[in-house]
This record gives structure tokens, sequence and C-alpha cells, in this order.
């Protein structure tokens, strides 16, 4: 098994952790108004001003189905996509799935929480196919829509070669809002980085987990000012954490976040200086 990937127990659920890989972004868009004196010291940037981040799917196994949330980083950009963001393939997210005894025709439902490239980017194969065909590709009707009107600063991250084989084919399944796909687990609007955004809420056993999306792209962006410049809607973005991290805390939810180069579990804990931190969870 992946040296990535880990695994943990959400009352009687199994998640785990998978990676498609890393990946670099400009530190300065990843951090938007924060000066680079302050960031650099939670993420060091390369000679480019880039700083490391990773591609990381989760797998929920609930109730005998096999349920992925996020796929994957678009494969098909060519040479120079793969420069511009020095995407390192070290490990996928097929990989991960075949370590744990999987394929892609064993998973039932894919959530996207957003169309992002680097979201749902392996939403189909190199040959234009669903590359889960016997999944349902959960989406908010808003990022949908978004995706389907994009504008001057959206356009880049949306391509219709990933969004255009699922919907021909009827497997996005709409939601609107919050909304229970399965006994515990559920879709939870997250606005800010664009409206459209979901997260995943997994209840069971008395524990909580929670896939933040980019809401909180790395551990490091967990303080409340230390949104990206990448939000379409920052103030959005502001409202959203105080919206929901301090019941994430009293919770005690596991954090899984995005981004983060290195660490697949996190926990909440109080800043000193106001909202939270984000740390490591160790492994079991």
């Amino acid at each position: 098994m992946s040296t990535w990937t880990q695994s943990r127990q959400i009352g009687p659920v199994t998640v785990h952790s998978l990676t498609d890989g890393q990946f670099r972004l400009d530190g300065g868009a990843m951090f938007g108004s924060v000066p680079r004196v302050l960031w650099e010291r939670v993420a060091l940037p390369d000679d480019l001003n880039r700083v490391r981040l990773r591609i990381n799917p989760l797998l929920i196994q609930l109730g005998g189905e096999n349920i992925l949330i996020e796929t994957g980083m678009w494969d098909q950009g060519g040479e120079k996509f793969e420069q511009m963001y020095a995407l390192d393939r070290d490990e996928t997210t097929f990989r991960g799935l075949d370590a744990l005894g999987l394929s892609p025709d064993d998973i039932h439902l894919v959530i996207n929480t957003h169309l992002h490239f680097d979201h749902a980017g392996r939403n189909v194969t190199t040959l234009g196919e669903p590359t889960f065909p016997n999944a349902r590709y959960v989406v908010q009707r808003q990022e949908l829509h978004d995706a389907r009107h994009t504008h001057e600063r959206s356009r880049a991250s949306y391509l219709p070669a990933y969004i255009d084989p699922i919907e021909h084919a009827g497997l996005f399944e709409i939601v609107d809002g919050e909304h229970e796909l399965r006994p515990g687990l559920s879709v939870l609007p997250l606005p800010g980085h664009n409206l459209g955004q979901q997260g995943v809420v997994l209840r069971a056993g008395g524990q909580t987990l929670v896939y933040v999306a980019d809401l909180i792209p790395t551990l490091a962006h967990a303080p409340t000012a230390y949104i990206m410049g990448y939000d379409l809607y920052p103030v959005t973005t502001l409202e959203t954490r105080k919206r929901h991290l301090g019941q994430w805390f009293e919770e005690g939810a596991l954090i899984c976040t995005p981004h983060d180069p290195d660490v697949p579990f996190a926990r909440l804990h109080p800043n000193p200086k106001g909202g939270f931190t984000l740390h490591a969870d160790p492994a079991p």
C-alpha cells in the first residue's frame, strides 16, 4: 500500500486517504493578501515562488458501497501543462484503489466537491469515457451551471473535456444545497472559493469526519486570514469558515483537506489569536 495512504474508522465506517500526486501553485496566489514573509514560514516556495501541494481524494466504504470524494488531477494537459504545475505523479488515485483491492468499476458513487481540473480532472479516461462507469457523480446544481457559464476569472479552472462526457452519459446526480446521500453521509455547501463548492460530512458511531474541499486547502490555511487569492468570493469564504469551524471543533471532527502536501487527517485546535489552527492527527 502507498506510504501516503492511511485509514481511519469513523464508527463502523472505514475511510482511506488516497493521492493523485503532487503539484505546485504560486505561493502568493495560494495565500492571497497574506504577506510572503508570513506564509513562507509554513509553505516554503521554490525559485519560481511556487508552493508544494498534493491532490488528496478520499475513499469512504459505507454500507457495502465504495464512495470516492474527488477523482484527481486532469491528466491530458500535455507537457506544457505538467511543467507549469510541476506535476509529479509519485502516486495516483488508481494505484491507491488497486492497493485496496479495488478498480474504477468498483466505485458506486463519486462526489465532486467542485469541477476544477485539479479535483475532477480524472472524471473521464483518456478516451473521453467516464472513469467510474458504475458510479453516479454528485455535484451541486450551482456548480454545474457555473462550469457551463464561465467568465474571465473562472474559465481556466473548468475544462469541458472531463465535464461534458459525464453530463452526456447522464451520470451527474445533481443536488441543491445540503443533502443526505446515504445515512450519515451528507454534502454541505461551502461557498467562497466558488459559489457551488460542497464539502462532505460523515457522521457515524458518535464521530464526525469533514472533507472541507477548498474552504481550507491545506493545514496552513486554517488561520482566519489565510484565504486564497484564487477564491472568487473571499469574504464569503470568511463567513463560511466562521459558520462551520466552531461546530466542527466542538464535534472533534476529523478534517481532511484536498491539497495538504503531507497530512491526510487533521484536527482543529483553538488559535490563541482567534479562530483555529489545524494539526496532524497521528495514525492509530
